[in-house]
């Protein structure tokens, strides 16, 4: 019977995946183009992203693919470098979450 199943060594639950031996948390990610949908001069918080159903988990990355059409307070757990140099271009701001 043991043979039967398959060997699963490692396998955590649905929101870690394993690197090196430790879990790691997964972080979902948001292009700045799709942040245009909020008005203008709003704070996009990690809370608010979640409501728009944009992502699904805690810890949020802004990439840098699209435009910013205005400007916009940003709050986030990660930003790429194009995405801060986006965001702050339209006059916008960037703060990181811990």
């Amino acid at each position: 019977m043991v043979k039967r199943l398959p060997y699963r060594r490692g396998v955590r639950g649905a929101g870690s995946v394993m690197v090196g031996g430790r879990p790691r948390l997964r972080m979902g990610v948001v292009n700045v183009g799709r942040l245009g949908a909020f008005p203008a001069g709003s704070e996009v918080t990690p809370a608010l992203l979640r409501q728009a159903r944009l992502v699904r988990e805690d810890r949020i990355k802004i990439l840098g693919s699209g435009e910013v059409p205005h400007a916009l307070t940003v709050k986030a757990h990660a930003f790429s470098k194009a995405a801060r140099a986006r965001i702050e271009a339209a006059g916008g701001q960037v703060e990181v979450l811990a």
